[in-house]
Formats: C-alpha cells, structure tokens, sequence
C-alpha cells in the first residue's frame, strides 16, 4: 500500500484529500504545518507528498527545498495561486506537479497514481538501454546514474527536468507537442496545466544554453512545439 503525506493547514481540505486517496486504496497522514510536515517527510515513511504552499510556520516553498535535499519522491503541489510566477518557483525548487485549487476528485487521483507510476519507472531502470551513455551536443546523459554533464560539466537535474531532457536529446530534430511531452513525462492524457511543460523548458534552457533567450539546443518550433537540434 502506498503511503501518502498531506501537508495542509486547511483540515477540511486536507480531510477530503485523505478520503479520496483511502478510497483508492492509499494509507495517508496529515500534518497540519510546515515543520510538523517536514519532520514526517524526513522519516522516509512516505511514497509520495501533497503539498500546501501556504502553511503556518514553513512555508511550501521552503519545505520543499528542504525535503528535495533528503529525497526524491513525487511532491504534487497543491495550490490556490495561479499566477505562473508561483508555479515556475514551486517547480524550480523541485516539485514534480502541481494542482490548483479547487480541483476536481478525478484529477486529484490521477495525477497522484500518474506521478507515482512515473517515479516507478524511473527507479527501477528495468529498460535495456538504460546503462547506454546518450550524448549530443554539447549534453552527455547516464540514464542509469542520472548524471547530466553539459560542457563537461556536471549540472543538476530535478526528476521531471531531467525526463524532460533525455526524451528530447534521444529524439533529436523530433518535434513534440506540449500534449505528447505532458503524456509521456507526468504519464497521462494532458488533462493538466500545459504551462507546466513551458516552465520545465524553461528551466533547461537555463541550465544548458548558452543564451537561454536564444537557444541554440532547446528550440520552440512555433504552432508545433519543441525540439532538439544538433
């Protein structure tokens, strides 16, 4: 059974996320505060983390940063900001999703099983070509260590960041949709936010670009989507 930390100071919210998740078979706790979630996370009990961004004591965004430096499982943020500049900070500390109030059941659980199907994957590295070094450009890729050097240099990539970068470096000139990168990096139809994939590209061309604001790499093909070129 999978394991579930809700972190939200709003208990009749919080109450309705543990229903949800029960019914579908997920064991859940609540901490009502930042510190009280942020103790509860470092026990390593859990398989996934539901994360309020407004919280008495420690706010989201610094739980998050400080939870990312002891593990890595899925944190779906869970928000009633909208503005991208909110998102784009909880995504850039390391959450893998997020979700913003209010918002229906059916999403709620299908991006839970959706992040946690993803992190799955990626943890077992069961796929043949996992050991096999990918390079191009200037980016050298080890799926198996989830190392990334660019310019023979090594930078660090969040979960989502580093999916994001291996599908299109193993895909070059390939152009994808926002539509097709939200399916196969958060593992279901786009029913979410598109935004959520724009941020991400974002945040790689920040890290690989020379000039992120014109890549050479990491291009925008308009009306289309996004590509890799050599």
């Amino acid at each position: 059974m999978k394991k579930i930390l809700i972190i939200e100071d709003d208990m009749s919210i919080a109450e309705i996320e543990r229903d949800f998740l029960e019914i579908e078979g997920f064991a859940t706790d609540i901490a009502p505060d930042g510190h009280e979630g942020l103790r509860l996370a470092n026990t390593g009990e859990y398989d996934m983390i539901l994360l309020d961004l407004m919280l008495p004591g420690m706010n989201g965004y610094e739980l998050c940063r400080a939870v990312r430096e002891k593990t890595d499982i899925p944190i779906l943020m869970v928000t009633a900001r909208h503005e991208i500049s909110d998102k784009v900070r909880g995504l850039g500390l390391g959450a893998d999703d997020y979700i913003a109030k209010p918002f229906s059941p059916t999403e709620l659980i299908a991006r839970v099983k959706s992040n946690l199907a993803q992190y799955e994957r990626l943890t077992r590295n069961q796929e043949p070509d996992a050991k096999r070094e990918v390079k191009a450009g200037p980016i050298r890729i080890n799926p198996l260590t989830r190392r990334v050097f660019v310019r023979e240099r090594e930078i660090e990539f969040k979960n989502k960041e580093f999916e994001l970068l291996l599908l299109l470096v193993s895909n070059p000139y390939i152009v994808f949709s926002k539509e097709q990168i939200y399916e196969q990096i958060w593992g279901m139809d786009a029913i979410g936010d598109l935004k959520t994939v724009a941020v991400h590209i974002n945040r790689l061309r920040e890290k690989v670009e020379a000039d992120p604001q014109s890549p050479d790499y990491i291009q925008t093909v308009w009306g289309a989507g996004y590509r890799f070129k050599l």
